[in-house]
């Protein structure tokens, strides 16, 4: 077996040639919380759904249009191979999304940050209170499906706010690292909430997890 840093080189220097012995499967991330942990803000019901179902199926349908995509690859098919773009990208970006969007959440919300990202929310929003409307408005304002996004631009050493649709990946699509992800495809809320889209937006403030927050924050400073 090649080491994940061989993999990785093999990549680099082989794009086109032996990289499927170094594909390695994609699979469904366990919560670190039960079902129920969010309650009354989500219901255990739709954590259920939402995992189990509709993250797994971004899993299991980007499994299959990698195992595609490198066998066009491996016959040098560049036609097949552009053709299953949107596929890797709206499976795959499905699965970052709500791999991080998991993390983002827990039963113990302290609130609100602390330290050092409180004191850069203040500085680029003006206050936490300016940033959770904005981020707000912003989610609410996505047409469809989509997310609501806390990023960090690493060029200018700022965070910012952007909305992403369907499930395009924030850094793929933007440049910004993502930090804090809010799901606004009803699949999220409909449930519980119905078509009001602003009451789930003011439910999910109270199971944010500001220390993963701050951890992802404090790593892409580096």
């Amino acid at each position: 077996m090649l080491s994940r840093a061989a993999c990785n080189a093999s990549r680099k220097l082989l794009p086109a040639v032996g990289s499927l012995g170094c594909r390695q499967k994609y699979s469904l991330p366990d919560l670190p919380y039960d079902y129920g942990a969010l309650e009354p803000y989500i219901s255990a019901q739709i954590m259920q759904l939402h995992h189990s179902k509709h993250h797994a199926a971004y899993v299991n349908n980007l499994n299959a249009t990698e195992e595609k995509y490198h066998e066009a690859l491996e016959k040098g098919d560049i036609t097949a191979q552009i053709a299953l773009q949107p596929a890797l990208k709206f499976n795959g970006g499905g699965h970052i999304n709500h791999s991080i969007f998991w993390t983002n959440l827990t039963p113990k919300s302290s609130g609100e940050p602390k330290g050092e990202l409180l004191e850069v929310i203040n500085r680029d929003f003006g206050s936490f209170t300016k940033f959770k409307e904005k981020l707000t408005a912003v989610s609410a304002s996505v047409q469809g499906s989509g997310w609501g996004w806390l990023g960090f631009n690493k060029e200018q050493g700022r965070l910012q706010i952007a909305a992403c649709p369907n499930q395009d990946p924030l850094q793929g699509t933007t440049g910004l690292i993502p930090l804090l992800g809010i799901d606004v495809w009803e699949h999220a809320y409909y449930l519980q909430y119905k078509n009001v889209r602003p009451d789930y937006l003011k439910a999910i403030w109270n199971v944010i997890n500001w220390e993963n927050v701050t951890e992802r924050y404090m790593a892409c400073k580096k």
